[in-house]
């Protein structure tokens, strides 16, 4: 190494930087009086520490080879850079420590502590998540001015006091970090992690001014961009032997070109040469390894002219004029780089996976996607598991998607929510969930009990609701009900108290969760924590109840939305069994590292480059006045990220058209990228932006071999198997959606009610149908004196059976009473012409066609005998009556079926007799309670006509190939049926179908 007063080197961009440097320190070992297990080297990150111990193994050639000491400087936690600790920093030779440094507080016991101070201001009402939040918030304002090395004092003079009255509020509030924190910090002996990570770095650069090393020390691979280490690094510059190698500097661009440009992706390595004092040719190029071994004969790497064509594409604002001097297009550029354009994430996954199946042909390729989506690393992950392919994702599962955090979720919320049906079954049906059974037989019966109750209206609360439900016969969907009534006794006991301690809920949480994963052959605690998902949530549960007291009592309902919060930045990461030659890299674990296809995805705005969101503290000017950095240096450092990835010796770039069904705008890199090749070339860019065909061929992984168009469904089955008898209302679904009476009378299928149902509509017909039905019964002839006062009470009587849905209740009463009102006064004024009433009066009619006897029936909500001999049929309605002309048109034939079998003598017990009316009685309960809507002028010719109509429909589904059509006439579809997902309309009438 060269004896100039900066030592400083740089490692060119399209090399791979953690190879390279190992070889350079193994070269350097040999020519040099030091072994390599002298050198001390210092990397960014933990995973460049991994990279480089195993960059040492693959050229070493497998022979023995002791190592240099690799220290990582920091890691990434919740997207901040926490700097790591030196192991045991300032040792004497004596094995004494040197520097006294307090011990860091963990990042949830500061949370919890701060959480608690802002409970303790007055002026907040806050719920308890509310504050968590808010003291994640504060937790990263502290780091952020600990990493600057900012003295608070400076807040108040940001704004003056006249001016900003909303800054004076918030700087009350900031009193929590600025004021009292230090002080709880000093009771307690500990310090900020990050301002550990000043200090120790303080001490080291001590001990070594006053120890100077005599060995060499390698600080490789940090950009700087945080003070403590900036100053670190021009330290070690400065020892004799001492270096210091940036990753990828273009040396081609000066300082000044992008001074004051954060967006640059050299910004920060040109903030850190200034900070040296150093300019572009005192930098210079990391020695190369001499020796030749298999990996540097078969090391790929970038074309030079690609690195040409990437570091202009990203020049500064005002150097962009300087495209026009370029001069001639290099094809050999693009060699190894395509570009994909996605309609949608799921696409893009797809394409991806594809990608990275495809690199495992090739022997030992090695491929790796680098995206700052977790979503779509997850789409990719599962995509690939099609294949039996695990790959590693640095960035970790979160810790709430795991198996383990997602049974704890759920089981928290199953109690604070006070058993709902759809609680108990997204916990039932949850594979650790076993209630003490053996799995299989547990979830039988967590779907018998699904359909048994849990479904329809939401009952009353609590596990008693749903045992209330139950009948007789039903003694294991009751014990299944008992037992976790009983197993959680303890959990809803603390959760119901007003004031109860995070750790007694944890504690009582957990014994729960435990207990009701049990199995007939395994203890619930070896299957909650079982593997490296669990080891990761056992580990979280147990720091957070280490430290629990700190934060005092607390309401108990509030227990699940402090979990969820707490949870957020918590990790899960796979250290095996993973695929050794694919990788998922996020954007600070790429750095350094390098592969033979590196795919760049998610190149949207407000991905990749991040979307700069507002401090909830300070504005931008105020930052920059505090001393803060700007927002935009995380678009710098994304820069850099994608410059280093660009240079890889393959590189796929993808993004998406739309993403949550809202259109995207491309990447400001890949437009300008775009821009700069259609001002060089307009035909090579419109040859290399062409749709590529990975999208064809991902579109045929999961296309069917033969594909047939979607059509409605119409099947024609044998005629001994089609209906015979049925009622006036199934003939207006035969004749507007026949596929529904095949679907429930020929296949036999019924829906089942929805979870935690709204008030349904039919139930509450039902209902107001069987009070008008016991009234008229109970007084057929004449009202009695206080008709109101009775049929309320009557209402009172069927009501009862939804008294314990307390939201129907309150949601439907109040409109019968309105109902009762409006049927009082009407029966008042024209019971003088009703000579008796017949009340859910059923009806038979038999027909007879060339096909056999048919059946059809019917239960008349009412029928009126009149004075004048005629009869009036009632039809109760709390929805929308049919109006005239579908009556007219045989597509309402329910009353004017009524009429044929009335005409007939077909109701039981009502000697036959011309029906003179058909009413429609419509019972809204709302502003206007009720109304009289009569069905046509005629109702002999109405019930002849839809008695003619029955009957050619019965001649016409005689007919073997007449088919069950869905809906043949979209016109008159109804407009709701049970079967309409079963019948595919969504598909077929999107494509080409009758409705399309």
């Amino acid at each position: 190494m060269t004896t100039s007063a900066k030592h400083v080197y740089s490692i060119p961009a399209e090399l791979p930087f953690i190879e390279v440097l190992a070889g350079g320190l193994i070269d350097h070992a040999i020519k040099s009086s030091f072994d390599l297990e002298d050198f001390l080297v210092l990397l960014p990150t933990r995973r460049a520490v991994r990279s480089l111990r195993e960059a040492f193994l693959r050229q070493s050639g497998g022979k023995p080879l002791l190592l240099p000491r690799i220290l990582p400087l920091g890691d990434l936690d919740e997207e901040e850079l926490f700097i790591m600790g030196w192991e045991e920093p300032g040792i004497q030779a004596s094995g004494k420590i040197e520097f006294d440094i307090p011990d860091a507080i963990s990042s949830v016991r500061r949370q919890l502590m701060l959480t608690r101070r802002i409970m303790l201001l007055e002026s907040q009402q806050l719920s308890i998540d509310q504050a968590a939040r808010l003291a994640g918030e504060l937790g990263r304002l502290l780091d952020q001015v600990h990493i600057e090395q900012i003295d608070f004092t400076e807040l108040r003079n940001l704004v003056p006091d006249e001016y900003a009255q909303h800054w004076q509020v918030t700087l009350k509030f900031l009193e929590v970090i600025t004021k009292y924190w230090p002080s709880i910090l000093e009771e307690k002996g500990l310090i900020d992690i990050a301002e550990r990570r000043n200090l120790v770095m303080k001490a080291q650069l001590s001990h070594w001014n006053r120890n100077p090393p005599q060995s060499p020390i390698i600080a490789a691979g940090s950009t700087g961009s945080i003070p403590a280490t900036a100053n670190l690094l021009s330290f070690i510059s400065s020892l004799p032997h001492g270096a210091v190698i940036l990753p990828g500097l273009d040396q081609s661009l000066d300082i000044d070109d992008a001074h004051d440009v954060e967006t640059h992706p050299q910004s920060g390595l040109f903030r850190l040469l200034r900070k040296f004092g150093l300019k572009i040719i005192d930098v210079q190029p990391w020695p190369r390894a001499q020796i030749r071994n298999q990996f540097f004969d078969r090391m790929r790497v970038a074309p030079a002219s690609r690195k040409e064509l990437v570091f202009n594409i990203m020049r500064p604002a005002k150097r962009v004029t300087d495209w026009r001097s370029l001069g001639s297009f290099h094809g050999e550029s693009l060699e190894g780089v395509e570009s994909i354009t996605c309609y949608g994430p799921d696409e893009e996954a797809v394409v991806i996976a594809l990608k990275l199946r495809e690199a495992l042909e090739t022997p030992n390729k090695t491929a790796a996607l680098i995206t700052p989506d977790r979503g779509l690393a997850r789409r990719v992950c599962s995509e690939l598991g099609r294949w039996g392919i695990a790959i590693d994702d640095s960035a970790g599962l979160p810790l709430k998607q795991t198996v383990a955090g997602s049974y704890l979720r759920l089981t928290a919320k199953l109690v604070t929510d006070d058993y709902l049906p759809v609680d108990l079954l997204a916990v039932g049906k949850h594979p650790i969930a076993a209630g003490g059974m053996a799995p299989v037989a547990f979830r039988q019966l967590i779907r018998d009990l699904e359909i048994a109750v849990l479904r329809g209206p939401c009952p009353s609360s609590g596990i008693d609701g749903l045992l209330t439900l139950l009948e007789a016969g039903q003694s294991d969907l009751r014990y299944v009900l008992e037992n976790i009534k009983t197993i959680s006794s303890s959990f809803r006991e603390s959760i119901s108290k007003n004031q109860v301690s995070l750790g007694e809920l944890l504690r009582t949480h957990i014994t729960f969760a435990e207990a009701f994963a049990v199995t007939d052959k395994q203890p619930g605690r070896e299957r909650l924590w079982l593997g490296e998902e669990g080891e990761a949530t056992s580990k979280f549960i147990s720091d957070l109840m280490e430290v629990s007291e700190v934060l005092g009592d607390i309401n108990g309902l509030s227990y699940l939305g402090l979990l969820d919060v707490l949870f957020v930045g918590q990790v899960a990461r796979r250290s095996y069994g993973s695929h050794p030659r694919l990788a998922i890299w996020g954007l600070l674990e790429a750095r350094l590292q390098r592969a033979d296809l590196v795919i760049i995805a998610g190149l949207n705005e407000g991905t990749w480059p991040p979307e700069i969101g507002s401090d909830p503290w300070m504005s931008r000017p105020m930052r920059k006045e505090f001393g803060l950095p700007s927002h935009e240096r995380r678009i710098g450092l994304t820069a850099h990220d994608f410059q280093q990835a660009f240079l890889a010796p393959e590189v796929v770039m993808t993004r998406s058209v739309r993403v949550g069904g809202s259109p995207t705008t491309p990447s400001r890199w890949l437009v300008r990228f775009q821009k700069f090749l259609v001002g060089l070339d307009q035909q090579t860019a419109d040859d290399f932006f062409q749709p590529s065909p990975w999208l064809y061929w991902q579109s045929l992984l999961d296309r069917p071999v033969k594909v047939k168009p979607i059509m409605p469904p119409a099947p024609c089955p044998p005629i001994e198997a089609r209906p015979r008898k049925l009622s006036v209302t199934q003939i207006e679904t035969w004749m507007r959606d026949p596929y529904a009476i095949y679907a429930e009378h020929i296949l036999s299928l019924r829906s089942l009610p929805k979870l935690n149902a709204a008030p349904d509509v039919g139930n509450y017909g039902t209902l107001i149908h069987n009070v008008m039905d016991a009234f008229s019964l109970e007084f057929q002839n004449e009202l009695p004196v206080g008709a109101f006062d009775r049929l309320v009470a009557i209402g009172e009587e069927k009501f009862k059976a939804v008294i314990k849905y307390p939201g129907v209740w309150a949601f439907w009463w109040p409109r019968f009473l309105r109902i009762a009102e409006w049927f009082v006064d009407l029966e008042g004024k024209r019971r003088q012409e009703v000579m008796r009433i017949h009340s859910e009066v059923r009806g038979y009619l038999e027909l007879k066609t060339s096909g056999g006897k048919f059946e059809l029936t019917a239960k008349a909500d009412r029928i009126d005998e009149l004075k004048n001999g005629g009869l009036r049929i009632i039809d109760y309605k709390t929805g929308s009556p049919p109006n005239s002309d579908e009556v007219a048109a045989g597509f309402a034939p329910q009353l004017p079926l009524e009429a044929a079998i009335a005409n007939a003598g077909g109701f039981a017990g009502i000697t036959p007799k011309l029906v003179r009316g058909l009413d429609y009685w419509r019972l809204r309960g709302g502003p206007t309670a009720g109304e009289i809507i009569p069905v046509g002028d005629d109702p002999v010719e109405l019930a002849q006509k839809a008695k003619e109509g029955l009957i050619a429909l019965i001649k016409l589904f005689d007919d073997v190939n007449t088919p069950y059509e869905s809906r043949p006439r979209p016109e008159n579809a109804p407009k709701f049926s049970d079967y309409e997902h079963f019948a595919r309309i969504k598909e077929w009438s999107t494509s080409g179908g009758p409705e399309g």
